[in-house]
């Protein structure tokens, strides 16, 4: 167990879980770190053969925390770009992980949560969830996560919910394709136990040159992710220290209407 995640392995089977559930498990530095290494350390285990990703308590993960928020807020154009690429790493581990994973998408999945569900093989989630991509309410984008979210729901449905940051159901992340299935709250685990018994079935050096050839044949190389990861982490930290960025993050921190915002 770590601070920020916890590590349980049953039968071939690494069950990492985001654990802040006080905070609805958001990311912040230590959060992002130890995730990153856990993932990394999964892949290398010859003794692993799938991945369950979950959270612990009500959500799946709200995406950035608070305070990390206000860091980011006050830091420097280099720091933000840092700070991003740190968080990109995170995920193009999760996508490119020669293992099978699956999301158990326990809850409520926002900003990086998202992404984090749309890197993932499988995606399995309770009808109760709630999911949103709210950057733009914020003056931001969804930069780093852009590439999987994209790559998992399609460009006309991106387009949409990038432009208008609007929440969604679980019913609708399942028409989208970011969920494979949807199913109630006391079915979620009797689902993700299936799921991995079919992956039990199939070769493990199969099942990573099948995800590489899925991937490869896609044109989603890791060699274009780690330069898109670069674009992406500078147009976040552009947009972060802009004036409409800063305007965002002062009055969502703020609790208050930004200044764009139509006034009734």
């Amino acid at each position: 167990m770590t601070a920020s995640i916890q590590i349980a392995d049953q039968a071939g089977v690494r069950r990492i879980t985001l654990n802040r559930p006080q905070v609805h498990n958001a990311f912040d530095d230590a959060l992002i770190a130890e995730l990153a290494a856990a993932l990394a350390s999964a892949g290398e285990d010859p003794a692993v053969r799938a991945v369950v990703l979950s959270g612990a308590g009500a959500s799946f993960s709200a995406g950035a925390d608070l305070n990390w928020m206000r860091g980011m807020a006050s830091a420097s154009e280099a720091q933000n770009r840092d700070d991003s690429l740190r968080l990109a790493r995170l995920m193009r581990t999760l996508q490119y992980l020669p293992k099978p994973t699956i999301a158990r998408v326990n809850g409520a999945a926002y900003g990086g949560g998202v992404g984090l569900v749309a890197c993932c093989d499988i995606a399995i989630g309770v009808d109760g969830a709630r999911f949103g991509l709210t950057e733009v309410k914020l003056g931001l984008v969804p930069a780093v996560i852009s590439p999987y979210v994209i790559q998992a729901i399609g460009l006309r449905h991106a387009r949409r919910l990038f432009l208008t940051g609007e929440l969604f159901d679980a019913a609708t992340a399942l028409q989208i394709g970011l969920l494979h299935q949807c199913v109630p709250a006391e079915k979620l685990d009797e689902t993700v136990d299936a799921a991995l018994a079919s992956l039990s079935k199939a070769g493990p050096l199969a099942q990573a040159e099948a995800k590489r050839l899925a991937l490869r044949v896609a044109g989603a190389s890791e060699v274009e992710a780690e330069r898109l990861d670069q674009e992406n982490a500078a147009l976040i930290a552009r947009l972060r220290v802009s004036p409409e960025g800063q305007e965002g993050l002062g009055a969502f921190l703020a609790k208050r209407q930004p200044g764009w915002c139509t006034k009734d």
